[in-house]
């Protein structure tokens, strides 16, 4: 009979090697999958692995699908090394792309360039204030944030609709539900011409330096941290368990709601009912692959970002549905799962 025992002492460099592993079993998956499928294997991981960076542009819309991607594993990853578990990410990015929108709309040709900043900050705040309902449910009445932050998501959702279908609703967009395209004042300010790639992307990059910091360097992100590992520790220290909570969701909420506005007032240029694109439950996975790290998450980041392309291109290019990007993730997740139990558990054969 196969027992599941627990390792005396877990291999360090299995641990860090873990999500290269997970890399590698999903790949073979996939080669077995396409091959299920009736589709080149070769093909199908090139378009996957090699389209989206065989060129510059290829290269600056892997970096534009990665930096919301990023912004909000960031801000997961707060959350999730102090033990909260906020799984409503998706829904603070929605509420962050809404509040920037307000903003945007209510410029004119007229407005000066500090309604950028404007919307920005429009956009933190609609995060904090949707993370924030979760982080008062949970510390007034002891409800499960993981509960409470999932589904304030549809709720986030409806609100979009609504908004769409209703009262901001183009009166010229030939009965599209959508938002009046946005001034061009409003817009975030790109790198460089003929590509989408702005200013988001050095926010982003700032945003690893800063939580860097705050993590290992700070006595706020030192307490944050040892509450999640150690919560009677963290009580006997003196840290504030309370204070941790409303940090962390507050934190995540602000990271989501940014990731929202620039996306709105970037890319998109408007408000659409196709704003949610899973990036805040796909942050989870970066979060997770990157090992918690502002720096591993980069990676994972670009990882994913990949993937979403290769389902893109996997539609247009070889006739698969689009939920292949899903099927992707997924795999990744659960390969890092098990990739994980092994490095800290083995299995014995013992006799019944």
């Amino acid at each position: 009979m196969l027992k599941l025992e627990t390792r005396p002492q877990p291999s360090s460099f299995w641990s860090y090697a873990s999500p290269v592993l997970a890399l590698l079993l999903t790949v073979v998956i996939g080669i077995l999958l396409f091959a299920a499928l009736g589709k080149d294997p070769v093909r199908g991981l090139q378009v996957f692995f090699w389209e989206p960076i065989k060129s510059g542009y290829a290269l600056s819309e892997l970096v534009v699908k990665a930096t919301p991607l990023l912004l909000i594993a960031l801000g997961l990853a707060v959350c999730f090394r102090s033990n909260v578990w906020n799984i409503g990410a998706e829904g603070q990015y929605i509420m962050g792309a809404i509040a920037a929108s307000g903003v945007a709309l209510m410029a004119s040709p007229s407005t000066g360039g500090w309604i950028v900043l404007a919307i920005l900050l429009a956009g933190v705040l609609g995060g904090m204030v949707w993370s924030g309902l979760t982080a008062l449910l949970r510390d007034k009445f002891n409800a499960n944030e993981i509960l409470v932050s999932l589904m304030l998501v549809y709720v986030a959702v409806q609100v979009l609709q609504f908004l769409v279908f209703g009262p901001w609703k183009d009166p010229h967009g030939y009965n599209f539900p959508q938002t009046k395209t946005f001034d061009a004042i409003t817009r975030i300010p790109r790198l460089m011409d003929g590509s989408r790639l702005n200013i988001g992307v050095l926010l982003a990059l700032l945003g690893v330096a800063g939580f860097w910091v705050f993590l290992f360097r700070t006595r706020a992100g030192f307490a944050l941290q040892v509450g999640g590992l150690a919560p009677q520790a963290s009580r006997y220290a003196g840290f504030s368990s309370r204070k941790a909570l409303w940090t962390a969701l507050l934190v995540s909420g602000a990271m989501a709601g940014l990731a929202g506005a620039l996306e709105v007032a970037g890319p998109i240029g408007q408000l659409t009912p196709y704003v949610p694109a899973g990036y805040g439950f796909a942050a989870i996975i970066v979060a997770f692959v990157g090992r918690l790290h502002p720096v591993g998450m980069v990676f994972s980041a670009v990882l994913m970002s990949m993937f979403y392309i290769g389902g893109e291109l996997a539609q247009s290019r070889l006739g698969l549905p689009k939920s292949l990007t899903g099927v992707f993730q997924g795999l990744l997740l659960f390969s890092l799962l098990a990739c994980d139990t092994l490095v800290n558990y083995r299995l014995r054969w013992k006799r019944a």
